[in-house]
């Protein structure tokens, strides 16, 4: 078990902890010496979610025996965690694996698009989406998945929904890739080692070369458009959004059926306008 000194520094850095969307008030520090007090500190909440951590660390199903010796629990403490975690839908056994569900997303998902900037995008997300007469969303990268946080729909026969807490593999999406190529350059080994690409349809680029180089692109011009690669009659293109200090918080996307727009309408018509709400957006948040 860990020390009392472990916990205080872990829950330090979680109450002081900023995230993608969430903005933080300042805590009493006494409060949280009080938490980690031995009185107040509990422990199978606290190995429960290191659980949850270690899933996310490896990226890979686990058996017990891995999530024990992952976790530093017992392999009873450690059978205990999952099979609750599997009752209560967070978690999957396959045989001896276990995995997570999408149901964890949920943990998370409505803080992500309640708080912090994208409270702030979001009107301008809605005024872009009622200027062009398409849905508009805004999503953040989860490994080597989209998931969007925030977006509004434009009312059509033919419309692009996407409900937040929706996840989309990064690689057959506008957002994605805008995402993925601002990934620091020592990144990029491991990351197109690691990624899956996933044939989605038959324009979908599963060549990891053409990839990579698709992704250098990307960086260069500083947006993407993905067209049919997710989904047949689909275009997508997404431009990123920057916080106060330079890093991105995430992507602004406008997707359009193939119906309604062609590749080059997209670009003239349609950028012009999603990078002028993404500049807007971002003066807004340095306010």
């Amino acid at each position: 078990m860990a020390d009392i000194a472990k916990k205080k520094q872990t829950a330090a850095k979680a109450t002081g902890r900023s995230g993608l969307m969430t903005a933080v008030a300042e805590i009493d520090e006494s409060l949280v010496d009080d938490a980690v007090s031995s009185r107040d500190y509990v422990n199978s909440l606290a190995r429960g979610l290191e659980v949850l951590r270690a899933f996310n660390r490896t990226r890979r199903k686990m058996t017990l025996s891995e999530v024990a010796t992952e976790t530093g629990n017992t392999r009873a403490g450690a059978r205990r965690i999952l099979l609750t975690l599997v009752r209560e839908g967070y978690a999957v056994a396959d045989g001896r694996l276990f995995d997570l569900t999408p149901q964890v997303l949920e943990l998370g998902f409505s803080v992500l698009s309640s708080k912090g900037a994208w409270d702030i995008a979001r009107p301008f997300i809605e005024h872009l989406s009622a200027d062009i007469r398409e849905s508009v969303s805004a999503a953040v990268l989860d490994d080597y998945s989209v998931v969007y946080v925030s977006g509004t729909q434009f009312h059509r026969v033919i419309s692009v929904g996407i409900t937040v807490g929706r996840r989309f593999p990064a690689h057959a999406t506008a957002t994605g890739r805008v995402l993925l190529s601002s990934l620091p350059d020592e990144q990029w080994p491991e990351m197109l080692d690691a990624i899956t690409l996933t044939r989605m349809t038959d324009r979908t680029v599963t060549d990891k070369k053409e990839f990579a180089k698709i992704l250098e692109h990307v960086r260069k011009q500083g947006w993407a458009l993905v067209n049919q690669e997710l989904e047949v009659g689909l275009m997508s293109i997404a431009v990123p959004v920057y916080r106060t200090s330079g890093s991105i918080i995430g992507a602004i996307n406008v997707g359009i059926p193939t119906l309604r727009m062609t590749p080059e309408g997209m670009v003239d018509e349609i950028l012009p306008k999603l990078q002028a709400t993404v500049e807007d957006i971002s003066n807004a948040l340095r306010r």
